[in-house]
């Protein structure tokens, strides 16, 4: 077993290459740093089981690859993360903005208000036409394209069909909203667009 007292030592020399491995695998130099010190970190623990004479090169390396294989792996486990500027719908995009500025929007807290149940209810009570694009674009975050291809219709019959089924949908909603009191009877609410 080798001695941890010499793990810097015994080490060192490999910093740089395992460096250039890195940074090959990621394409990213900050990134390549990061798994260069995983890579060290899990030498370091288990170092005392490294024996003497074996080839210590090819050791860091294949930690190396591991190393890089599970963040690989557990990225691809994650929710694909994606910026404001890659967002395909304007309004979606337009509102993701606003949120991160201003915070939550008064019509997202009166829609936190209601039941799965009513929301359902609200989403069942559209043409089916309109429930599949709505479904597609609001619930499945396809974009217009995809939503198209998908239904074998044009771009313009899903924006179409969204915009009414959205429209629709808000109606339904706001009727369940002032049968419930959550709405004043008169005018347009605060949060709610004029239909």
């Amino acid at each position: 077993m080798a001695d941890p007292s010499t793990f810097a030592a015994d080490t060192e020399p490999y910093m740089r290459p395992l460096l250039s491995k890195a940074v090959r695998l990621t394409t990213n130099q900050a990134e390549a740093e990061d798994l260069v010190q995983e890579t060290y970190l899990r030498a370091y623990r288990s170092y005392g089981t490294f024996r003497p004479g074996s080839n210590l090169r090819a050791w860091l390396f294949r930690i190396l690859t591991n190393a890089h294989i599970n963040r690989y792996r557990a990225r691809k486990r994650r929710p694909e993360e994606t910026g404001l500027d890659d967002i395909e719908d304007p309004g979606l995009r337009r509102r993701s903005r606003d949120e991160q500025k201003w915070g939550r929007s008064a019509e997202d807290v009166l829609l936190d208000q209601f039941s799965e149940s009513e929301v359902l209810s609200a989403v069942e009570s559209l043409a089916p036409a309109y429930r599949r694009t709505v479904l597609l674009a609001d619930v499945e975050g396809y974009s217009y394209k995809e939503i198209a291809e998908h239904l074998d219709i044009p771009i313009g019959t899903v924006m179409s069909r969204l915009h009414r089924g959205r429209r629709i949908l808000r109606r339904s909603l706001e009727a369940y909203a002032r049968a419930a009191g959550l709405l004043a009877g008169g005018g347009p609410q605060p949060g709610f667009l004029p239909l």
